[in-house]
């Protein structure tokens, strides 16, 4: 089989991390891969294509501020991905996460629909059901059509007009017709669930599959010790925003109640103000290895979103063999192993330190078998398998 995939960006962040395991998975099964990105660092291989330069995906970002068009714009990248698809005559077109301003997505999904086109959705957020939001929360408009909506500058980015409705009936349009030759692969059954609510996708076929993590770099590292009473946060941001999804402000929360306890963040930093000392922000880590050791180094990881699709730290930390607390988002609950988690409702801060208080104080914690029942769940190579069978299964109906 001859595969193309269609992401932001390649090798890098979750989901460009997700696309190059996918590439080199099928490349050793004897599979051609192919990938196409738009955004971050460049990248030379192999059937590896970048549709566009950073300037052009800013470009379009300032474009959709102004016609409140998440989605559309990106004329020259998308006829370059097009035109790729016509030379390449891929069996299966896979579309990652491509909100990032590189590729008009109406007039994709619309020529893969019109010429046929084996293509498999991967829902690693809303916006391909919402056609807005990347999260919709307590929203929930997009089921059926957005109106009015009550907050176009956070979900939409737009600085002048509400086209919420526009969008909406655009994405529809776009996928009406299409069931036949798409499958929908979200990555829950949360985020499957929420998909089918919505009229743009409910007629389609779904098959969802968990995201993979490299079970080679996180592991259980023998003779690395959890510390004490230390506490790990992978977030994409630390923020103190009070509307901040990330959760920022809850951590902080949480260090002043617990002095006791030494909390480690690793992610992108948009704190302003004063920390408590036993908060330490470490910054963007890159470095998987160090990221892992750090996962391993942690008594408890803890997540304070607000909503995820999936979540990716929740995974690493439990294939690093350390158990997961947090506030029920969505996914996490759900993609996580009951009997090495914890969750409670969002916001409720008291409750969750009392779940941090008992995992830290627990003794009989086996790190290794944690690690050992996360690798079979969240493997790089059942994902790939899975997706195999996405492909065939889609080829040869």
């Amino acid at each position: 089989m001859k595969i193309l995939q269609v992401n932001n960006v390649y090798a890098n962040k979750s989901t460009g991390k997700i696309t190059k395991q996918i590439y080199d998975g099928l490349t050793l099964a004897g599979h051609e891969a192919l990938a196409a990105y738009g955004r971050g660092e460049t990248f030379c291989g192999k059937g590896i294509t970048r549709l566009c330069p950073d300037w052009y995906g800013k470009l379009n970002s300032l474009f959709s501020r102004f016609t409140g068009l998440a989605y559309g714009g990106c004329y020259l990248s998308t006829s370059r991905l097009i035109n790729l698809i016509k030379k390449e005559k891929p069996d299966v077109v896979h579309l990652q996460c491509i909100n990032g301003h590189f590729i008009n997505i109406y007039r994709l999904i619309n020529w893969l629909k019109k010429n046929k086109i084996k293509t498999v959705v991967s829902l690693h957020a809303e916006f391909m059901y919402t056609a807005n939001c990347g999260h919709a929360f307590d929203c929930d408009q997009w089921k059926h059509g957005c109106k009015k909506c009550p907050d176009k500058r956070k979900s939409t980015k737009s600085w002048f007009f509400d086209n919420t409705e526009k969008s909406w009936k655009r994405m529809k349009k776009a996928f009406e017709g299409f069931e036949n030759d798409c499958v929908v692969c979200p990555v829950s059954l949360w985020t499957e669930e929420r998909a089918k609510q919505s009229d743009i996708l409910e007629n389609f076929k779904f098959k969802t599959v968990f995201n993979g993590v490299d079970t080679k770099v996180f592991s259980f590292i023998k003779g690395e010790s959890p510390a004490e009473n230390t506490v790990l946060n992978v977030t994409a941001c630390f923020s103190n925003e009070k509307s901040h999804p990330k959760g920022g402000r809850y951590l902080t929360e949480l260090a002043r109640r617990m002095p006791h306890v030494e909390f480690l963040v690793a992610g992108k930093t948009e704190y302003v103000g004063s920390l408590p000392e036993n908060l330490h922000l470490l910054g963007e880590i890159s470095d998987q290895s160090k990221l892992a050791k750090l996962y391993n180094k942690a008594k408890v990881s803890v997540l304070t979103s607000q909503r995820e699709t999936f979540s990716m730290p929740c995974a690493e930390s439990l294939c690093c063999g350390t158990p997961v607390v947090g506030f029920k988002a969505g996914a996490p609950e759900q993609i996580s192993l009951p009997e090495y988690s914890g969750f409670v409702e969002y916001g409720d801060v008291e409750k969750l330190e009392a779940l941090i208080e008992k995992w830290l104080e627990k003794e009989d914690i086996c790190n290794k078998e944690i690690s050992d029942a996360a690798a079979e769940a969240y493997s790089t190579e059942t994902m790939i398998e899975s997706f195999i069978k996405v492909y065939e299964g889609i080829l040869w109906k």
